[in-house]
């Protein structure tokens, strides 16, 4: 059985490459992603605000995963992922560049694999983890939900 990777991969390599881009203009675009206080990060921030859970830290970097959300005397973390940075199974996120597939597909592929040791070194240190993906935000009754459920555990 393939794995979703080399299946991705496989996609990539029989597609041509149509970036509509320059090189210059590309690296310009992707320098513009950010890592901290990103549009997912604060509607989940707003919601937890909207539901009364505040006291939180944001980005600690003495946490394994540097989770983007921690209650740290609750030992409770929240991480926010991109689906495509992370490697989600929507469509967002099985999608594969045209270009420079081999790259992008070992670094998301990097990306999995750290983010399950982070999850495991969380877990082994008696903290309870909760991944909201970019997609999941879209339903502000079904984040809320999920939120309150983790939150009042």
């Amino acid at each position: 059985m393939k794995s979703l990777l080399s299946m991705k991969l496989t996609q990539a390599s029989e597609s041509p490459s149509t970036d509509n881009l320059s090189p210059a203009q590309r690296s310009h675009a992707m320098r513009q992603v950010k890592g901290k206080n990103t549009k997912p990060e604060l509607i989940v921030r707003a919601a937890l605000r909207n539901l009364g859970h505040t006291g939180y830290r944001l980005h600690r970097s003495d946490i394994p995963g540097a989770p983007d959300i921690a209650w740290i005397g609750r030992k409770l973390v929240i991480f926010i992922n991109g689906c495509f940075w992370h490697g989600h199974n929507c469509p967002r996120g099985a999608r594969v560049p045209k270009s420079r597939a081999d790259y992008w597909v070992g670094k998301i592929s990097r990306t999995v694999q750290r983010d399950t040791q982070n999850r495991q070194r969380l877990s082994a240190a008696g903290w309870s983890a909760l991944t909201l993906w970019e997609c999941e935000l879209r339903d502000e009754r079904v984040l809320n939900a999920r939120l309150m459920s983790f939150l009042e555990r």
